[in-house]
């Protein structure tokens, strides 16, 4: 049996840009916290796997001798969950209120491969109720309750480690060599190729436009949809793309790479 897996934030909707980022600015603003988050900081802090280990990064010496936050690791994670709770909450109601649109083709690609048999899944960094919310709102949520999801800190090691990846391939009993990832960053590109060398579709998103993407089956700037084309970046298999990326060019990919 197929399966394919999506990464969430940037593959499933842009929702760095128009949906953590907010999220995390008005969380500071909510606690008192004298940090604002702007696009190029935030662009460099996704190198970071994960957003609690993006809060954590803000506890410097300096910052914390500053801010009166506490010294000790215990305090700092109990700071660190109830702030990621409440970023949680603010970002879950933002996509409730259609304030991240899916990207195109998601749905399309998903409902091709549900009538082929395929498994679906998505493997994120992200906690598990912000992605479930977002999946919902891109896929519906009669067709959400076909997918396995893996997400937050089911994993120890963030992406770029492979150790989502790896969970996600013995849980779900999928072969390797007939699965299929899209992901939109170097990071995930790296842990899905760390994986066991999971084939890979990148759709590139607002911040990962500059990123190395060698070893990706396919870059595109999207899966593309009728009237919102997608537009080829690299194609090392030369796949025949017509502004959509179908359920057959994955076929192929994975036919060339088995």
């Amino acid at each position: 049996m197929s399966t394919l897996v999506f990464d969430c934030d940037g593959v499933l909707a842009d929702t760095e840009r128009d949906g953590h980022l907010p999220a995390f600015n008005a969380t500071f603003e909510e606690f008192g916290l004298p940090v604002h988050w702007s696009q190029e900081e935030y662009a460099g802090l996704l190198a970071i796997g994960g957003g609690k280990e993006r809060l954590a990064s803000i506890f410097t010496p300096v910052f914390v001798e500053a801010a009166g936050l506490p010294s000790d690791p215990d305090g700092q994670r109990d700071l660190i969950a109830q702030w990621h709770r409440a970023k949680t909450a603010r970002y879950t109601a933002m996509v409730a209120d259609g304030l991240l649109p899916a990207r195109p083709g998601i749905a399309r690609l998903v409902e091709q491969a549900a009538d082929a048999g395929w498994q679906l899944a998505v493997a994120s960094t992200s906690a598990e109720a912000s992605v479930r919310a977002v999946l919902e709102h891109a896929v519906g949520t009669r067709r959400a309750a076909d997918f396995t999801v893996f997400a937050g800190d089911v994993v120890a090691a963030k992406k770029p480690a492979p150790d989502i990846y790896l969970l996600a391939l013995r849980e779900l009993g999928a072969d390797p060599r007939e699965t299929v990832v899209v992901e939109d960053s170097s990071n995930g590109l790296r842990a899905a190729l760390a994986a066991g060398g999971l084939t890979t579709v990148v759709t590139i998103s607002s911040y990962t436009a500059d990123e190395d993407f060698t070893g990706a089956a396919l870059v595109v700037t999207s899966l593309g949809d009728p009237g919102t084309p997608a537009t080829v970046v690299t194609n090392p298999r030369g796949l025949a793309i017509d502004g959509l990326v179908d359920l057959s060019h994955l076929d192929q990919l994975l036919k060339e790479t088995s």
